[in-house]
């Protein structure tokens, strides 16, 4: 597992301590099994252990555990080389346990493979290989020093008897520990490995927006020019005698100037969408100010009163209009109108500390497939070129700010997006 813990990925420490978290578990199964083993050994065997060295480094492991779960607690990181010597610490300690109890003809020296599975699903190739190496030195050494063990007296089958048992035994544990502790790891890497697919995700898709937002602004830069020339002259048309003395003529400037005005604040939210423009000109305001400039501003745009309101937010609360918010409120509303041109209801309601903006519709709903990729760009049911990219937006904004979008589909027909914002994020 290269780059565990690299210093600066939070990702990649909380899976280093949550795999160290499972080696202090396995260390605390492995003190609590040679307390068994040995006193089985001297007890009901009559098997004479040198019972105070064999103390010392069964308190040396749980020292190791108190630190290791000490460090935990603080949060603090866990990189690779932690987890090396952690596994080295383990095997040091049974390297000397076993010179104790027999060296290389005690059957329990079958347990080092659990620490070299470990080791091949926790570390790198490199790691793993150099662990093996000083295991295959640990046994090598048992082979020439130990301390023999002295059973008592009897046959010679007693002996063989006792080393079958104890290869039984170990063999037992080797199992189950591994089975159990390598699952767990294992589930703990694919869960590592699905937040940094997300990541991924996630950087990508901002990618996507900064590109967006640099073509907006091109194309801010090139459209704010002509549209301001039209403004003026439309502004001009409108003091000329010979033009306004006919009324349809007059009212045909209007209209190109409300049209003109129209097609700035729509430059304005592809901007304010974008990320190029956001937060400009923030002002005080409540919750249901906000609400009320937002609906006040969409109905005029769509000349058109099918949107209802129902307020069931509580006590107002003073906020921090945020254009970009409203421009969000905006894109969901058009895309509900466009499927339901005849109803579009906007609710507001208050859970806890979170604001939830719920809009609602009677078209003909979301596709299963658009609701498995909510939020992915060029993911749309309306058949255009480029399509898609609103949800899109409107996700990654939010996200921004720290709430969420959900959406789904109504049983009796329609469809529910709601935007669900954190209070403090819009608050001084």
């Amino acid at each position: 597992m290269a780059g565990l813990g690299e210093p600066g990925s939070p990702e990649d420490d909380d899976g280093g301590r949550q795999n160290l978290l499972l080696l202090v578990q396995l260390r605390w199964i492995a003190v609590a099994g040679q307390v068994v083993t040995i006193a089985v050994a001297q007890v009901g065997l009559g098997i004479a252990l040198p019972l105070g060295p064999m103390a010392v480094v069964l308190a040396g492991l749980v020292i190791l555990n108190l630190v290791s779960l000490a460090w935990i607690a603080r949060g603090g990181g866990v990189t690779e080389g932690t987890l090396f010597v952690a596994l080295l610490l383990d095997v040091v300690a049974l390297t000397v346990q076993l010179s104790l109890s027999g060296g290389a003809t005690n059957p329990f020296t079958s347990l080092f493979l659990l620490q070299l599975t470990l080791a091949a699903v926790l570390l790198s190739s490199q790691a793993t290989i150099g662990l093996v190496a000083l295991t295959t030195a640990a046994l090598g050494v048992l082979m020439l020093v130990y301390r023999p063990l002295v059973l008592p007296p009897g046959d010679s089958g007693e002996l063989l008897r006792l080393y079958l048992v104890g290869m039984l035994v170990a063999f037992v544990i080797d199992a189950a520990l591994i089975a159990v502790f390598v699952t767990r790891i294992s589930r703990n890497l694919r869960r590592q490995d699905a937040r940094l697919a997300s990541l991924r995700q996630r950087a990508a898709e901002e990618d996507h927006i900064v590109r967006m937002g640099l073509l907006a602004s091109g194309a801010a830069h090139e459209l704010g020019t002509p549209l301001s020339s039209l403004s003026v002259i439309l502004g001009d048309w409108r003091r000329m005698p010979e033009l306004t003395a006919s009324p349809d003529i007059a009212r045909e400037i209007e209209e190109m100037q409300e049209a003109v005005g129209r097609c700035k604040a729509i430059v304005t939210g592809i901007l304010l969408a974008a990320g190029a423009a956001r937060g400009e000109a923030p002002h005080l305001t409540t919750v249901r100010g906000f609400v009320t400039e937002l609906v006040g501003d969409w109905r005029r745009m769509h000349s058109c009163f099918c949107l209802e309101v129902r307020d069931e937010f509580g006590e107002d609360q003073e906020i921090v209009s945020d254009t970009a918010l409203k421009q969000v409120v905006f894109n969901v509303l058009d895309n509900a109108f466009d499927l339901s041109p005849n109803f579009v209801e906007l609710a507001i309601l208050r859970e806890g500390d979170t604001l939830r903006l719920s809009v609602t519709d009677r078209g003909p709903g979301f596709a299963p497939e658009m609701l498995a990729r909510l939020g992915q760009p060029y993911t749309s049911s309306k058949g255009r070129l480029g399509g898609g990219l609103g949800l899109f937006l409107v996700v990654n904004v939010v996200r921004k700010l720290g709430g969420t979008v959900e959406a789904r589909n109504r049983s009796y027909g329609g469809a529910v997006v709601t935007i669900s914002l954190p209070l403090s994020s819009l608050t001084v």
